[in-house]
């Protein structure tokens, strides 16, 4: 028995090979390798390296972002009138070296995916 899509997190089978479905769900992060504490950056975050129809029927529900396990933010997609992307002005403490970010999204058929960008901070 094949299990669901919505059972949890999806991952893909093999990251090194993605299938088209897995191409349009798992997030990209794109953000600085390195950020410098104190001052602000932008994090993107797109569903999917091919993008991802926003249609009624079919459709990115919403985007999470983390900082390590601090919840950052959650953006709200509407289908439709929206695309599958949203980006985010951040700040970092010089608190830790390096920060784990990671972005978890909804899609309304095939269920939850997520990916995550290991940034420096100095």
């Amino acid at each position: 028995m094949t299990e669901s899509l919505f059972c949890g997190v999806n991952d893909p089978a093999d990251a090194s090979n993605l299938t088209d479905m897995e191409k349009k769900h798992v997030p990209v992060i794109e953000a600085p390798d390195t950020v410098t504490a104190g001052e602000a950056f932008e994090v993107t975050i797109k569903v999917g390296s091919m993008p991802h129809v926003m249609e009624e029927a079919h459709h990115i529900q919403w985007i999470d972002l983390y900082s390590g396990s601090n919840f950052i933010t959650k953006v709200i997609l509407t289908p439709v009138f929206m695309i599958a992307k949203a980006t985010i002005n951040m700040v970092k403490s010089g608190a830790h070296e390096t920060t784990t970010l990671r972005a978890v999204i909804r899609c309304n058929v095939h269920g939850m995916w997520e990916c995550e960008k290991v940034i420096t901070v100095k």
